[in-house]
């Protein structure tokens, strides 16, 4: 289980230096990914860097990433985590930093020997009240 933390969180320091081909390399080839920004889902692809690249273009610097709570689960070669990790960053052609706590569940498989995420799964609850508002702002106290 240490390789597969180390996995999750070298990947999620690395953010922080915008270096999409050493974040990509903790990932499959194909991959399964559904993030917070549209559409409903990613086609991941673990050799192309551009659709990270452009994400990270939207901030003034790359994001800050924190992985909280998490907790593996692994069977022979194949492993699920779930945590709960926070996003800080400030929007280009912004001066104010927010910081966004969301929740992650990750599929890994080892594959010739490395621990690689497979699929990848991020959301935010929503307001049941009918306004159906993303809940942007808990914390995970709340």
């Amino acid at each position: 289980m240490n390789e597969i933390r180390e996995v999750i969180e070298s990947k999620a320091a690395l953010l922080e230096t915008g270096d999409a081909k050493a974040i990509l390399s903790y990932y499959a080839p194909t991959f399964v990914e559904f993030n917070l920004a549209p559409p409903l889902r990613q086609p991941g692809d673990g050799r192309d860097p551009a659709p990270l690249e452009t994400w990270m273009a939207n901030f003034a610097a790359p994001p800050r990433r924190e992985v909280t709570q998490l907790e593996i689960t692994t069977d022979g070669d194949v492993a699920f985590a779930t945590s709960i990790d926070s996003l800080s960053a400030v929007p280009r052609g912004s001066t104010d930093r927010f910081t966004m706590w969301f929740r992650v569940t990750l599929g890994l498989r080892r594959i010739d020997g490395r621990w690689l995420v497979t699929h990848e799964h991020e959301s935010v609850p929503f307001e049941m009240d009918g306004s159906f508002r993303a809940s942007t702002d808990l914390t995970p106290t709340d």
